[in-house]
């Protein structure tokens, strides 16, 4: 391990945060270092987005060969996985020469702060101490275990589910939110039997119900079966079978399935061994750490950042925080501003929202405007045989102004950062609308959608 016993930012934690943070820091001339546990890149690079994103992609892919009778699954999904390594090495491999080509100190293993300036590194039963001005928090969120369904054996994380040999025969999924669709249609594609179980009324529930009805019914197509207002009891694991007992209605159900995929939220690291008690920093019940609008702590001088601050667990939302931070230190003015903070589901159809939804207007009795337009007659959408879905944009009744934006749709994790940067500029639907975009493309239906808001304005309809 490397000596170095002072610097002026110490960043815990090498995520989308973490790594930004620090790379951010150093750029503005602050001595840098940057602590990592485990895998450089965090869970985003090595268990999280980039892996998800990369099979996801190949089971779209083994499912146009599928259609052709040119693909095997099992074949497929070997290479699937070979090549999401592969991505998720080059991706932990480009964090690791950002660092070393900005200055930044890189640092193996795992941090504890022993007071407001100092923290012990230790790694193989070593130590190192390390002084800083500044440090900032970036240990980022865990799957959450359930007493009753606790990871091992047959009973699969997002992490576990994430690096399987082969295909399951079939899978039973705890949780309707955004991982458990993704993880499950994605596995649905490649030929698993999927079981969704859902506690609520319907899965997506961030979301609006007409913009997850396309989703549910491309599920139910891939032959997901959705279970609402489900309660998973309890499992009975055997050599080769896992059998899940659940409720619903006041009756009690099961279902056998190869494996169950627990995705029912993620826990923030500020447990264990980070040592926030030495340094007198609470967390709420739910293990968050309160920030200011700089993302400062209760400690002025210690940040934090991420999944372990209030807020969706968004790779962006984390580095997006990583440069307020970063820039706070440095002694610039920056503060954070969510209004436009994307979510996006990488399912298929794929769901994208910013700023407010129709519902959340009405509840604020705000006077506002829908535009409305689908992507069933784009001629883009046609040619990629991806016509379903549509984009809804929400604006303000009298100015026009773009308050925000959800679509439905083939890209929609592309189209939603056009809406995001009119929000942004404080765009009006108008200008979106005189906008020229270039024909044949998706982007058309923002356009179209933005020609509807502004018919409506006028009274033309």
């Amino acid at each position: 391990m490397s000596k170095l016993e002072s610097v002026d930012t110490l960043v815990i934690g090498s995520g989308p945060g973490g790594y930004v943070a620090a790379l951010r820091s150093s750029q503005l001339g602050m001595k840098t270092a940057i602590v990592e546990r485990s895998q450089l890149g965090g869970v985003c690079t090595n268990v999280g987005c980039i892996p998800s994103k990369a099979l996801i992609a190949e089971a779209h892919r083994y499912e146009v060969l599928r259609q052709l009778n040119q693909a095997d699954a099992a074949a497929s999904f070997v290479n699937a996985q070979a090549l999401k390594q592969g991505i998720v090495n080059k991706q932990a491999g480009g964090v690791g020469y950002l660092m070393k080509t900005a200055g930044v100190s890189v640092l193996e293993g795992e941090a504890s702060l022993v007071d407001e300036h100092t923290a012990i590194i230790k790694q193989n039963g070593a130590e190192q101490t390390i002084s800083f001005k500044y440090a900032i928090l970036a240990t980022g969120s865990r799957p959450i275990e359930l007493k009753a369904f606790p990871f091992g054996g047959r009973i699969l994380s997002s992490t576990e589910a994430l690096s399987l040999p082969g295909v399951p025969s079939s899978l039973i999924v705890i949780g309707g939110g955004y991982i458990g669709i993704e993880l499950g249609q994605m596995y649905a594609k490649f030929g698993t039997k999927i079981t969704i179980l859902e506690g609520g009324e319907r899965v997506l529930p961030g979301f609006e119900t007409d913009l997850v009805a396309p989703v549910v019914k491309q599920l139910k197509t891939d032959g997901v079966n959705i279970v609402t207002g489900a309660t998973a009891e309890k499992v009975v694991q055997n050599e080769d079978t896992i059998t899940l007992h659940y409720s619903k209605d006041q009756e009690q159900h099961h279902v056998t399935a190869e494996f169950v995929l627990v995705t029912v939220g993620r826990r923030p690291n500020t447990d264990g061994r980070l040592g926030l008690e030495h340094i007198g920093l609470p967390v709420t019940s739910r293990g968050l750490i309160e920030t200011d609008e700089q993302c400062r702590t209760a400690i002025p001088h210690i940040f934090a950042i991420g999944d372990i601050t209030a807020g969706p667990s968004l790779a962006h939302k984390a580095s997006y925080e990583a440069k307020i931070a970063a820039e706070v230190i440095a002694g610039q003015a920056a503060k954070v501003d969510y209004k436009a903070l994307p979510l996006v589901v990488f399912s298929e159809p794929e769901l994208a929202s910013v700023g407010l939804s129709e519902t959340e207007a009405k509840e604020k009795a705000l006077p506002i405007v829908i535009g409305k337009a689908s992507f069933t007659i784009n001629g883009r959408a046609l040619a990629l045989r991806a016509a379903e879905g549509f984009i809804k944009i929400v604006a303000a009744q009298g100015s026009g102004t773009v308050l925000g934006a959800q679509i439905v749709g083939v890209e929609a994790s592309t189209l939603i950062s056009e809406l995001a940067l009119a929000i942004e500029m404080g765009a009006t639907v108008e200008d979106l609308a005189l906008t020229i975009h270039p024909h044949p493309t998706l982007g058309e239906v923002i356009m179209e959608a933005a020609e509807n808001a502004v018919r409506k304005m006028d009274g033309t309809k």
